[in-house]
């Protein structure tokens, strides 16, 4: 393990300077699951880490029917799913807070960790984009709003600036008649990365044979997670079949961008797609109606 210094921030204030003053050799430790990992094998490099696990911003949960849902970034996994009433209203990121490691590592790792890690395989990502997540960030100009869809740019990069870093992450208020799911598939039975992943969410209108709207993102098969937004717009406004499902479906097997490495070719992965899209989809409507 290289060596560097460590710091025990106070404020979100503290957190912001410590950065800009240290540049690309400060880093932020929220669940660190990932990070210590890096660090140990040289994978990344820091001359400061700064631990931001005790702020109020970074660990508290805040939700109510009428608002939604705001998490801090350091928010370790289990405590969302193990929060009956947050796994009813966000089934989709439960899905995928549930396979982020074992569970000794779910009890550390935290969303907000594996939305910064960026990489294109991450499980939580997807099921962000399909709950429309907005991630808050705070840096020296103050705060700001991104969807989290234009969060990560590139492998293991954000689109945080010197001196930015994650603070929480806010998912709207579900409707009636809203439904969402993650799957992936893993060459084993737990604890693999994922070869494909894909998140859905879907609106259905009162009679629940109709899409109002819905949202599409694979993992795994592009450098970044994709957002299918025309996947969601060939859904809105069609009737509840399997037939619309197959289309849209369609569509997010055309869109993914896969490359051939050891978990699988790429052709296999863009079938995968396909496949992946449709089950999450069944599955978001399947939820839906018994909303």
């Amino acid at each position: 393990m290289q060596a560097f210094d460590y710091v025990r921030a106070s404020s979100v204030d503290e957190v912001v300077s410590l950065l800009a003053q240290n540049g690309d050799q400060a880093r932020v430790l929220s669940g660190g699951t990932d990070l210590l990992v890096a660090l140990r094998e040289g994978r990344r490099q820091a001359k400061l880490v700064i631990d931001v696990k005790t702020l109020p911003e970074t660990t508290r949960i805040d939700y109510a029917p009428e608002r939604g849902l705001e998490f801090g970034a350091s928010v370790p996994c289990h405590r969302l799913y193990e929060n009956a009433t947050l796994a009813a209203a966000y089934p989709g990121l439960m899905d995928a807070a549930q396979l982020i490691g074992g569970r000794q590592i779910q009890g550390r790792a935290s969303i907000g960790g594996n939305l910064c890690n960026a990489s294109p395989a991450a499980d939580s990502i997807p099921a962000l984009i399909a709950h429309a997540a907005i991630c808050v960030v705070a840096g020296p100009n103050g705060t700001r709003e991104v969807p989290v869809e234009e969060f990560c740019v590139a492998p293991g990069r954000t689109q945080l600036q010197n001196g930015e870093f994650l603070v929480s992450v806010r998912l709207p208020a579900p409707q009636p008649g809203f439904g969402a799911a993650y799957l992936r598939f893993i060459p084993r039975n737990e604890m693999d990365i994922a070869v494909v992943g894909a998140g859905a969410a879907v609106q259905l209108d009162e009679s629940r044979t109709r899409f109002q709207s819905a949202r599409l993102a694979l993992g795994a098969v592009a450098p970044t997670p994709l957002y299918i937004a025309a996947a969601g717009e060939a859904l809105a406004g069609q009737p509840v079949n399997a037939e619309t499902i197959g289309r849209a479906a369609q569509i997010a097997q055309d869109a993914a961008r896969p490359i051939t490495d050891m978990r699988g070719t790429a052709e296999y992965r863009k079938h995968l797609s396909g496949v992946l899209a449709r089950r999450a989809l069944d599955k978001a409507v399947e939820r839906a109606k018994a909303s």
